[in-house]
Parts: C-alpha cells; structure tokens; sequence
C-alpha cells in the first residue's frame, strides 16, 4: 500500500501529477480542495462555516481542515493507497496526520516563482480558479502575498518530512511527462498496473 502526499505551490502541477499516480497505480487521490468545492457547491453547514471565516478574511483553520480530512480517510475506499493533495499545509497538521496514518513519502513539487505566476494568471485568465473557488484576489499583488505565506508555513513543514527521512523534491518546471518521470523514479515504482480489459 503507498501513502503519499503532494506538495507545492498553486500552479505547481499538484492534481495533475496525483492524477497520473492514481490512474496508473490504483490509488486514490483525495484533494481537499475538491472535498470544499463539494461542500461549497451542495450549500452543507460546513460550507456555511467555511464561506463565514473567509469573508472575515481569515484562514479556515487547522481542526476544521483536520475534521475533513479525518472523515475523508475514514471512508477506507483506498485499498492500494491514497494520493493527499492539498493536506498538510502546516508542521501542526502534519504532526496530526502522523497520529492517525503511517505515511510514505510526501513528494515536494518545487517550481521557481516567475513560473508559479505565469501558470497561474494564466488560469485566472481563462476564468479557472487557483483557490477554492475564483477569488476577487486573483491578481499578481495579491498571489505575491498568498506566495510569501505559503513558503513561510511549507518550510517548516518540509523540514518536518525532511527530519523522518520521506520528502522527495522534484524539479515541476518541466513537461508534465518529466516531472511524472521523475516522481516514479524517485519513489521506486515499477511499471504501471495493468487492468484487466
């Protein structure tokens, strides 16, 4: 069984690269910005929660993500393994997710910032969004701050991986094929399962 989390800033390739892993390795990916899309969509009382805390201008905090993602592993529909994408984005909520699951490999997708700018105005421009749900910030000021933030509390945290001996780092300014090349490389998988037809 393979546990694995992905890391990177937004526009580093995170969902595509947990997708290609999945599909040719059975796993499953659990993007948790995909579960409060779900939420936000269906109107359920945590969207209600969620979408409070974020007009106030504060981040969803660490037991509300911890609650998702604990529910969402609990459904055990991973037979082969998972895919996290998006979780943990803290030392603290990493700390807790050691609690709860034995963990493999937290794969770190590292991509220069001019790069992280180019893909992702490039998404607000074709009215995709690099958030949650499209943002009125989707701008360069403001992705430089959400940019500066995001390093601020990931470096910690690749520490973290760092010091228990599971981060790989992966140079994601490159074709999607490479990087994906370069990830199963790293993790020692062998050739992808084959499906029966």
């Amino acid at each position: 069984m393979h546990k694995y989390i992905l890391i990177g800033p937004m526009g580093a390739g995170k969902g595509t690269q947990a997708e290609l892993l999945c599909r040719d390795y059975d796993l499953v990916h659990i993007s948790i910005g995909e579960i409060f899309r779900w939420h936000l969509s269906q109107h359920t009382k945590l969207a209600a929660r969620i979408t409070r805390i974020m007009n106030e201008g504060r981040l969803v905090p660490d037991e509300i993500v911890e609650e998702v993602v604990s529910r969402r592993l609990q459904e055990h529909d991973w037979n082969f393994g998972f895919v996290l994408d998006g979780f943990p984005r803290t030392r603290s909520q990493a700390e807790y997710l050691f609690e709860g699951w034995n963990l493999d490999t937290a794969i770190y997708l590292d991509i220069p910032d001019d790069v992280v700018y180019e893909r992702v105005m490039k998404r607000v421009a074709m009215g995709q969004s690099s958030g949650f749900t499209k943002r009125d910030d989707d701008n360069a000021e403001s992705l430089q701050v959400r940019l500066r933030e995001y390093y601020e509390k990931t470096k910690p945290l690749l520490k973290l991986f760092e010091e228990k001996q599971m981060l790989v780092t992966v140079q994601a300014d490159q074709s999607i094929e490479a990087v994906y090349e370069s990830i199963r490389r790293q993790l020692g998988l062998g050739p992808p399962v084959s499906r029966e037809p």
